[in-house]
């Protein structure tokens, strides 16, 4: 499994599922591996930066340098594992410790006011001024209960985003 020349076994499969706690059936694992093995063009067992790269919706998302932090070198248990935050059988809270990741840049399982600005920058681009992105969150923390002072950690998202109804859903071509 470790090498994209590889056949996957049954037994590959099943290790996988278990992985992503049977977020994907079989099949959609076999679809997912044969994609794996298009993404890492020199067949390294894993998917590099560049190689993410070549993904054109990937280069197109507003946040592809913080999920490039994410990604980056991911073997195929890892990558399916990623992959299984957007399932349609992911729970609301899987979903939302993605996000979660996505906003703590650093690592350190909290996210500050210049974390969620920094995000809502990558995602306004030019259309905000600082100053206004600046107004816009202090405004919609203190609506949740926050101040521009407080980190939040995973528990604060789930308890801000746990009823928003998040959906992330890809579907899994299956031939």
């Amino acid at each position: 499994m470790g090498s994209a020349s590889s056949m996957l076994t049954q037994y590959d499969i099943e290790e996988v599922q278990e992985h992503c706690n049977h977020l994907f059936s079989q099949q959609e694992i076999v679809c997912l591996y044969q994609r794996f093995c298009q993404l890492d063009r020199n067949a390294k067992g894993f998917i590099s930066s560049d190689e993410f790269l070549s993904i054109p919706e990937f280069v197109m998302n507003p946040l592809s340098q913080r999920l490039l932090k994410m990604v980056d070198g991911l073997n195929f248990k890892d990558f399916v594992a990623f992959l299984s935050a957007f399932s349609t059988k992911a729970s609301a809270h899987q979903k939302i410790e993605l996000i979660f990741k996505v906003y703590d840049s650093d690592r350190n399982g909290k996210v500050s006011f210049k974390d969620i600005l920094e995000v809502l920058k990558d995602l306004s681009g030019s259309y905000m001024s600082d100053e206004q992105r600046e107004e816009v969150l202090g405004q919609v923390l203190k609506e949740a209960g926050y101040s521009k002072d407080c980190y939040l950690t995973l528990d604060d998202f789930t308890k801000v985003l746990g009823h928003s109804g998040v959906k992330m859903d890809v579907e899994v071509p299956v031939d």
